[in-house]
């Protein structure tokens, strides 16, 4: 049997491998070891289990021992063919949070803390904001080119991001999108419209504002870049801006301030919510 592939054809994905410094490293390899033991309490030895499941021996010896992240539809195989009744696929929600690169968990886990979340972004839509199809479409923009299954990773991480729209209590969040960003056709003229469509919904959560800074603004506090402010129950923040403090995050209240009053700046300049609803649909219309 070629290690490389599965039984069914189906390519080994490398990009699921664990960076074995990664603080959730540990997680995987518990992970693996209960799988493995579930295995051999079969009686079934690797190839066999291969056989049965439809997946390369090489692919099980690495998610046994914690090498690789197992995918949802692996655990959903072994869990029906070693009898586990969802306990083997009770492992998904730690498979998917180490899938997740560690920046983008860190930065879920400071978004799920923050009861307070800003955001300009001038170049595309807040990832936050964006549909899956878009997030595809856009990574896939990035040179040097990512792997399929690189762009899935990511599009993954990002998605499951949008659980701060299920959070209760509600953070506030406010978004400023420059006008080009809902105009910029990012994967084809139909996923365009679906993203403008998400962002229609989203501004209907009454804990969210969009708004949008039209190109023909001519003052405009913005021009540095992109930025971004979370603040915490604490009474702490962080932010971010481009271009400022070299685009570090930033805690230091006097950064702070500066970041803050800049975005305050920005949403006096921009559309209101309601008249931004409006632009949003009248790009729509025109998409």
């Amino acid at each position: 049997m070629d290690d490389t592939t599965d039984v069914t054809g189906g390519a080994d994905e490398p990009g699921w491998d664990v960076d074995p410094d990664d603080e959730i490293a540990p997680a995987v390899v518990m992970a693996g070891s209960q799988l493995r033991a579930w295995r051999r309490d079969a009686d079934l030895t690797v190839g066999e289990f291969a056989e049965r499941i439809g997946y390369g021996e090489d692919l099980i010896r690495k998610v046994e021992r914690g090498a690789r992240i197992a995918r949802p539809e692996y655990l959903d195989m072994v869990d029906q063919v070693l009898g586990g009744n969802g306990r083997i696929a009770a492992m998904k929600e730690v498979m998917a949070e180490a899938r997740y690169p560690r920046k983008v968990r860190e930065l879920a886990r400071m978004e799920a803390q923050a009861v307070e979340f800003v955001a300009y972004n001038n170049h595309n839509i807040h990832g936050l904001l964006q549909s899956e199809e878009y997030a595809g479409a856009l990574i896939g923009t990035q040179r040097p080119a990512y792997s399929p299954d690189e762009i899935e990773r990511m599009v993954a991480a990002r998605v499951a991001r949008h659980s701060i729209f299920d959070r209760l209590p509600a953070p506030e969040l406010s978004f400023i999108q420059e006008e080009v960003t809902l105009r910029r056709p990012i994967g084809g003229r139909m996923v365009l419209r679906r993203q403008l469509e998400r962002l229609l919904e989203v501004a209907q959560l009454r804990n969210v504002e969009i708004q949008v800074m039209p190109t023909d603004r001519e003052d405009h506090a913005g021009m540095k870049g992109l930025m971004e402010v979370l603040k915490f129950q604490d009474g702490t923040a962080l932010g971010r801006c481009e271009g400022d403090f070299n685009s570090r995050p930033v805690s230091d209240p006097k950064q702070l301030r500066i970041i803050e009053l800049r975005y305050g700046i920005i949403r006096g300049q921009a559309l209101s919510p309601r008249e931004s609803l409006a632009f949003i649909e009248q790009v729509l219309g025109e998409t």
